[in-house]
Formats: structure tokens, sequence, C-alpha cells
């Protein structure tokens, strides 16, 4: 591993002007402009066919709008492309053939085709509709792409193309649906049986002709009036298609509103936004088999899935349910019954949920309990059209939402998939019903994996050096060793080149936004493509975060940690301090890339600049350190997350000589609420405290992030009051600001406001709160993020300095 000081010399290096000998002064109204100031993050980069350029997208100074450039891929001056060269522009989404014969994408919502040997180019697409998902087949007879959840087809020796199923939420029209009466009628009339025999006869042959004419429209597949169509997916060859179906008319829930004060209208607007965890769980999902060339519907049912009869919230659920029918509250108990068959869906929100073999002779399915327990990898049996479970995950606190990549190898008879199931995510594969092999192991990450053109080769992101230091590495698919391919410390995203020789990467260090470099496979000097930071922001003499292990006195281990203090450690002593708390819980932002907290780094060198030291802790709950530090908050949020700042503080006091009387803490979103928490449930540890969008009441969060850490809040009420801050509210003596942007649909800005309410009942003092009229949750405009750390900014001077 290279020490940190090598890894910041080599940014400086690719960033000469961040030495400056005379930097300017940092000050509010810099560090809290339009980003823009600092230089693009470069964007989106994706190969051209040939695999001679790399193409990828930058914000326009001064606008929304991304440009497309394009650089050749051993090194040169990148170009941005007019809107004449962006239309004859390769696209993306590029797949090929087995064969490389053929290769297909997309371009502006278009398919395109390219015959890879005389270099003919078919747009085989022009519709005011988006194109996405296109494949070719393996033996490159046949492009199948979607739009919206139809699919069509397109033969690449020529002709038009057509849909490969017509699927609608209906009831078949012409199915017989006799009555008592229908069959009494019949049973009278001769003619009317012949005019009921007549038209079976019409339809029969209409359907033959139909079947033997490959330019008919295919047959509509009604799939029922009852349900509503979530997702298809189409094989590669074109002969089955699985369609995932919910319930039509199952109860949404409450929807919460927000308001907007200021509109062009003038007059204040009603946005409707989500429903609270436990009002609405989500939808049950089924899935269905179409055989395209029978025309036949199949039933997967996954009543079969192991485990799926269990219930692993028995315990919790027995006590919850005693206790209300102890208080008389009998029907609210017998509502909370297990169901006797687990409820799933399709996970496909972070990765596939359906992934089919390259021959289309096989499709696997991501199944994940709705209570979170339980995630299943399970493949189709096209002969007795059921499921067949290839690997089940279970957790006894909740399945990651990341980390569920699988597919298969180039066999088309071998799965792999990511899986926790050591305690860290790693690489296996099976053959269908066979056992495991672990491609990866030991007590590091692995993720996205990306299978090689030839299926020898996985190429994956791991942070086996370190947990803050992320690179790619390869390892056989067959098994063998993990190789390192890149040292950048800081890799952001990868992608493989199209003859697999070569990976256009975006990698990053703490002052420098993603950047764009080619490398070989093998590794090597990489050629670096952009460059992209501006002078005005590389002359400033930012400090390099210095990474820390601070040990946990609740035998946790350590806790890592970026530290920023001055250059001669000697003046941190007696300095005021400032904890900083990282959002979204499962985050990690200790790590070697450009932070998507940047403004608030900016803000940590502003805060040295003034007399602080500041700590940036990935407290657990933090991704990148395995199962057990991710769940260690399970019914429990905040409190083992707090005894890890407080031992952020202890370490400032015992190796910094920070006085411990004057620490503050602040964060946003998940930061918030560990904010309140430290303030709440740790009274007196801080001097001061800033809350920006907080979670005060878990109750109101959005289902899917909080029912998996503190279940449903009917079934689990104990866990919870046990996370809540406003549970705590009368415990506040410290200084607090709270900060929330008023139309923000992900932490609404009622859970602030019925938290400041609760403190104004309880006649608390030196509470204060901030709204922001035009702001979400991520903050937008450059007035907004000004006022809002000015604030802060003031709260710590008032309070932390002597």
């Amino acid at each position: 591993m290279r020490p940190l000081a090598t890894v910041l010399l080599t940014a400086l290096a690719a960033a000469p002007a961040l030495a400056s000998a005379a930097p300017p002064p940092l000050d509010m109204e810099t560090i809290m402009a339009d980003p823009d100031w600092i230089g693009q993050a470069v964007e989106e980069p994706y190969w051209s066919v040939d695999g001679s350029q790399v193409y990828y997208s930058l914000k326009r100074d001064g606008s929304p709008v991304r440009d497309l450039y394009r650089v050749p891929a051993a090194g040169g001056a990148p170009v941005k492309l007019d809107p004449a060269a962006v239309a004859n522009a390769d696209g993306t989404k590029l797949v090929f053939d087995h064969a490389h014969r053929h290769a297909a994408f997309v371009r502006h919502g278009d398919i395109f085709l390219r015959d890879l040997g005389t270099g003919s180019t078919v747009q085989v697409t022009r519709s005011a509709k988006a194109e996405t998902s296109p494949h070719l087949s393996a033996d490159g007879r046949l492009l199948t792409w979607r739009s919206g959840d139809d699919w069509f087809a397109y033969s690449t020796a020529g002709g038009p193309a057509w849909q490969a199923a017509v699927v609608e939420a209906k009831d078949d029209p012409k199915k017989d649906k006799s009555s008592e009466l229908q069959d009494q009628q019949q049973a009278l009339f001769s003619t009317l049986r012949g005019l009921k025999a007549d038209e079976k006869a019409m339809k029969a042959d209409a359907d033959a002709l139909a079947a033997a004419d490959p330019a008919h429209a295919p047959a509509t597949f009604y799939v029922g009036k009852d349900v509503s169509i979530v997702d298809t997916s189409l094989s590669p060859d074109g002969r089955y298609m699985l369609v995932v179906t919910k319930a039509k008319d199952a109860d949404a829930g409450k929807i919460a509103d927000l308001t907007h004060y200021v509109t062009d209208s003038g007059y204040a607007e009603a946005e409707a936004t989500r429903t609270y965890v436990g009002r609405s769980d989500p939808t049950p999902q089924a899935l269905k088999l179409l055989d395209l060339r029978a025309h036949a519907v199949y039933d997967l049912d996954t009543a079969t899935l192991p485990g799926i009869h269990d219930d692993p919230l028995a315990e919790i659920r027995a006590k919850t349910v005693a206790a209300l029918r102890k208080d008389g509250k009998t029907d609210r108990a017998d509502a909370l019954a297990a169901p006797k068959t687990r409820p799933v869906i399709v996970n496909s929100e972070y990765s596939p949920g359906i992934v089919w073999s390259d021959d289309g002779q096989n499709v696997a399915v991501q199944l994940t309990s709705v209570d979170s327990k339980d995630r299943w990898i399970a493949t189709v049996d096209f002969g007795r059209h059921a499921l067949s479970t290839q690997h089940r995950l279970s957790d006894k606190a909740w399945i990651n939402w990341d980390n569920n990549d699988f597919g298969f190898l180039r066999d088309g008879r071998t799965l792999w998939y990511l899986s926790e199931e050591t305690g860290y995510s790693h690489l296996y594969t099976r053959s269908l019903g066979g056992k495991p092999t672990a491609l990866t192991s030991g007590r590091f990450e692995v993720d996205h994996p990306v299978l090689s053109g030839d299926g020898k080769t996985f190429y994956v992101r791991t942070n086996q050096v370190a947990p803050y230091s992320y690179d790619i590495y390869k390892v056989p698919s067959a098994g063998g060793a993990l190789a390192r391919v890149t040292t950048y410390e800081g890799m952001d995203d990868f992608s493989l080149s199209p003859d697999g020789r070569q990976l256009a990467v975006l990698h990053s260090s703490p002052y420098v936004p993603s950047q764009l470099a080619t490398v070989s496979t093998d590794g090597g000097t990489p050629h670096e493509l952009t460059h992209t930071v501006k002078p005005g922001f590389a002359e400033h003499a930012w400090i390099a975060p210095k990474i820390v292990q601070v040990p946990s006195s609740h035998g946790a281990g350590t806790i890592w940690a970026k530290f920023y203090g001055p250059a001669d450690a000697a003046q941190a002593a007696s300095r005021p301090a400032v904890i900083f708390v990282h959002g979204a819980g499962y985050l990690q932002n200790v790590h070697l890339s450009y932070p998507s907290y940047f403004r608030e780094q900016m803000f940590h060198n502003l805060l040295v600049q003034r007399g602080y030291v500041v700590l940036d802790m990935d407290y657990r709950a933090s991704k990148g350190y395995g199962r057990d530090w991710r769940t260690a908050i399970y019914r429990n949020m905040g409190h083992p997350e707090l005894e890890d700042l407080l031992d952020g503080k202890a370490w400032l006091v015992k190796n910094q000589g920070v006085d411990p009387k004057r620490v503050g803490i602040y964060g946003g979103s998940y930061g918030g609420f560990m904010t309140l928490m430290a303030l709440l449930r740790a009274p007196g540890e801080f001097a001061a405290g800033a809350a920006l969008r907080p979670v005060t009441d878990w109750t109101s969060y959005n289902h899917e992030y909080t029912a998996a850490i503190l279940n449903d809040p009917q079934l689990d009420p104990e866990a919870y009051a046990t996370s809540s801050p406003i549970q705590y509210a009368d415990k506040l003596q410290d200084p607090l600001l709270i900060e929330h942007g008023l139309i923000d649909d992900n932490v609404l800005a009622s859970d602030s406001i019925r938290l400041y309410q609760r403190f104004i009942e309880l006649h608390k003092k030196n509470f204060w709160m901030s709204l922001y009229p035009m702001e979400r949750h991520g903050f937008v405009h450059p007035d907004s993020w000004h006022d809002e750390y000015r604030r802060i900014d003031e709260l710590f001077q008032q309070n932390l300095k002597q």
C-alpha cells in the first residue's frame, strides 16, 4: 500500500497549480459558490464501437446542460462535439454478438445496428419513445430492445422490426365465459349452437393463419384485469418473456404533502410526496412466464422458495401482539398475524432483477422478501414452468440494498453472484443445482463485477488494501488469485473496452473530481485523458485529510476517520474541534476519492483556517466495512453510532489536545439525525450542534429504508421509540440549530417542525430553526448553501471559541 502522503503527492502532480506558493485565504462566499468554479467531474464515459475513442459528458458552466466530448483512448486532446457531430457519434449501451460481427447501441433514444465487417450502420428505430436495453442474440441473428414495458425484435439480416409480444393487463375478451343461462340456451336451440360453432371455427382458422405467417402481428397475451404490469423481460432469442405483476387495487396508503411557498403563480401550491413507513407495505409481486412460441401463460409460484413460510419476526411479533391484547387492542393484534407465505418482490432497484443467459436457454430472477430478511436467486425450469432456487441469503437484520449483482457465465449454465454470507461482499459462481465456488474472500468488500467478453475473467472494484482505498482487480472466472490492475486508491467507476484489452476508468482524489483515464487490463501506466480542475480552485493550499484509526471503547474495533488540522500538529493543541457526521447512514465518506461532501470538505478547511480541528468519521452503519458494521444499528438506530462519535471526541482530546468542553457537531440527513441524538442522548458532551434536514421521528420516514432497519412500526414500536430523537426532546440543554428545506421530499420539513413544537411545549431554550423555501433534500442554490453554512459557522464561533 502506498502511504497517504504519496497518494496526495500523486494527486498534486496531476494538478500542479494546487501547490501555489501564496494561496488566497478562504471565505464563505467562495466555498459555497456555484461549484462550477471548481471544475466539472467527468461523467458517463463509454467506448466507441471500434474501441479507439472514449466518449464522456461534462456539465456546461452556468447551465445544467451536459456536453458530449470525445478523446482518443491512447491519449490526445479531447474534442467537444457540436450538434452535428453528436448526431453521428457512437451511442451508449453498446452490445455485441459473440462473434463480434455486429454491434448495437442507443443514440438519442433510438436503436442503431452496425455491421462490423462493412462498417455500415442502420438506424433500426425512429420514434418519440425512448428505446433501451439493446441485446444481440449469441448467434448474432436477432436484435431485441425495450420501449416502456414492450419489447421489439429485428433480424440483423434486414427486414421490418416487430413487436415480440403484446401484453395487456386485461381479461381475455375472447375467452368463453358461459353462464348457467347461456348453457341452457345452447342446450335448447340448435341455431345458437351452430352460430357458436361457426365463431369458434373462424377463430381457429384466424389463429392458424397467424401462426403460419411470420409477418403477422403477434397475438395479445392477457394477464388479467386484477393486476398491473411492473416489469417485463424478453429472452435474447425471443422465445420467452417474464412478466412481473402486482395487484392493481393494492392500498397505496395516505400520501404526505408538502407546500411550495415561493411559486411562479404567487399562490402556495401543494405537492404529494410519499407514504410513511408502515402505512403501506410494498405491494407483493408475482411472476408469469410467457411462452411466445406456444402462446401460453404460466404462473411461477414463489411459495416454493425455501424458508418462504418461516416467520423471522416471530419473537418480536409475539411480544407486540401480547402487549396489544393486554391493552384490549384485539383488532390491532389480529392485524399482526404472520402471513402463511411471506410476500416477495423482484429485487431490481440497485441491480437487474432478471438476467438471461446469452443464448436465452436460462434465466435467473432475484427475489427479496418484503420483510427484508431473505434474498433468493432462482432460475426458471421451462419444462415444469416453475422456479428452481439456486441461492438463498438470509439475514436476521436486513439484506443489503446493494452488492446484489448476478448473472451467467458465457456457458449459460453457471451463475455468478455477489453475497454477504461470510460477512463481506464477495464474488461466487455455481453451476445450476451445484455447489458454490468463492472467487474472492477476505475482510474486504467486492463490488461492480464485470465479466470479460471471452468469459475468462472478472474485473471488480475492491478495498482489499485498506477500507478507504479502492482499485480495480481481476480474477479468473474459473478461480484463481485476485490481481491488482490499477493503483489509484481512489477508483470511482470503470468500463471494459470492446476488445477486452483496456479499461476506461474514472478516478479521483480528495480535491480532484472524477477524471478519465485508460489502462491496460494487465495493469501498467495509464493514459490520463482529462484534467478539468480550474486554476482558481487548484491554487488553494487544500489540507490533505489525514486518515486515522479511532479505537472503539465498545468492542467494535477500529473506527476509520478523516482528520483535518494544521500542518504543524503541535498547533492543534487547545484548539476547539468539530465532528462532522455524514448522511445516508449506509455511506462511506472516509476514502481517497473526491467526496460527495466536497462543500463540507472546503468548510472544514475554512474551520481549520479559523482555529479549529475537524474529525469526519465512518461510524457504525457506514458502507465499506462488512455486514456486521452495516447491521450494528438494527432496531437501535442512533445508539452504536453515538458510541463511535463519542469515541471520536475522546480521540481528539487524547491525541490532539482538544478541549473537551469545546467540541461541536454537525451533519445533514442521517448526519442531522445523529446530531440530534448526540445532543439529546448525551447532553453536555457537545458544546453545540447543527442538524441539517434531520429525521426526528422514524415513523414519518419512508418505508423502503426504515422498515428494513426497524421493521414495521406497528410490529416493532419499541425499535422506533428507541431510535427517534423526538422521544428524547426533554433532554435538550445544549445550543441546537436546525436547518431544513421546505420542499424536501425525502425527509419532510414537518419532521423538523414537529420537533420544534415539542421543544416549545417543553419550554426549552437555545434552539433555532432556519427554513429554506426553495430547497429540497440536497440544496442546489448557492445563496441557500451560503446562508446555511454562515449560520453553522456563527453557531460554532459563539459556542466553541473561548
